[in-house]
């Protein structure tokens, strides 16, 4: 059997994959003492069971320490495979030392995920040099890719799109969604300054005079790419669209697009917030289905052979 197992803060997103996986959930809490330490309790699950735990990584280090614990106890209380779905993955961006000592918090967290979990499924990771998450985590995995579902969304809420990225790298993703529209796209170059400050160069919009720019990324972090994108179309167009797949929002970053009149923000509840309208737990049971599947499978295929 699998059994789902929410981390504080994922039970809407681990409710919806046990309606779309028919997986029966488990309990688990987490319970902080005054001096810091955190007492975590977890319900057993059945001898020989796949415990998945649901746990989404934005601001992850107050949430790594609690989550071992999980991992590390269902496998004690007997769990054959203990199994982790992380719709948005931390740590992905520092894939390299860029400057003298840094840590390469990319692989660190790869070799991490490897001792503690026995497979993985995440949303979209923020890959640049490792081009795939095998490349930092050689364990069963699935990457749910969600372009679809912001196509989906765009197709129903926005007239005459034209698909806009911030940057190059967001390139990939445009480039996916329009093809999926069959809508224009446009992607700028982005010169980045420092944490919160980037210059933004982009090609003329005047062939789209009538299109709803629809500035899309996978993730919001700082936000001050797409917010200069913002302010740079805000002399050409009025009323942009901003969709993104992860909403991980550091400190300031909503309130400045909230600052920006007449911007609508739209993200995944791959980390649910106020500005979540796309629903991607349905891709993401699925691929979490296959996992197990394929466990299952194994399993059938040494006892015949």
């Amino acid at each position: 059997m699998n059994t789902l197992y929410a981390m504080p803060g994922n039970d809407e997103f681990t409710e919806a994959l046990a309606r779309h996986c028919g997986y029966p959930r488990r309990a688990l809490s987490v319970h902080g003492f005054p001096d810091g330490e955190t007492l975590l309790q977890v319900e057993a699950p059945s001898p020989g069971d796949v415990a998945i735990l649901v746990c989404t990584l934005d601001r992850p280090d107050a949430k790594l320490w609690p989550l071992m614990m999980a991992a590390s106890t269902a496998r004690e209380l007997g769990a054959s495979r203990v199994c982790l779905v992380a719709p948005y993955l931390a740590y992905m961006r520092q894939d390299a030392r860029f400057h003298p000592g840094e840590a390469v918090s990319a692989r660190i967290f790869g070799h991490w995920l490897y001792d503690t979990f026995d497979g993985l499924v995440t949303v979209d990771p923020h890959l640049h040099r490792y081009h795939r998450i095998a490349d930092i985590y050689p364990r069963p995995v699935q990457v749910v890719h969600v372009a679809a579902e912001l196509a989906a969304w765009i197709a129903t809420h926005v007239d005459r799109p034209l698909i806009v990225g911030p940057d190059e790298e967001s390139g990939q993703w445009v480039n996916v969604v329009a093809n999926l529209l069959c809508a224009p796209s446009i992607v700028a170059r982005k010169e980045r300054r420092g944490d919160r400050e980037v210059e933004i160069h982009f090609p003329e919009l005047d062939r789209w005079p009538a299109h709803t720019p629809v500035l899309l990324d996978d993730i919001i972090a700082s936000g001050q790419t797409m917010l200069q994108t913002v302010r740079h179309l805000r002399h050409r167009a009025s009323k942009p669209v901003c969709v993104a797949i992860h909403g991980v929002f550091a400190d300031g970053a909503l309130e400045g697009f909230r600052g920006e009149q007449d911007v609508q923000l739209i993200t995944s509840n791959s980390i649910v917030r106020d500005t979540t309208q796309i629903d991607i737990s349905k891709p993401v049971a699925d691929a979490l289905v296959e996992l197990c599947g394929s466990w299952k499978d194994a399993v059938a295929g040494r006892a015949s052979a």
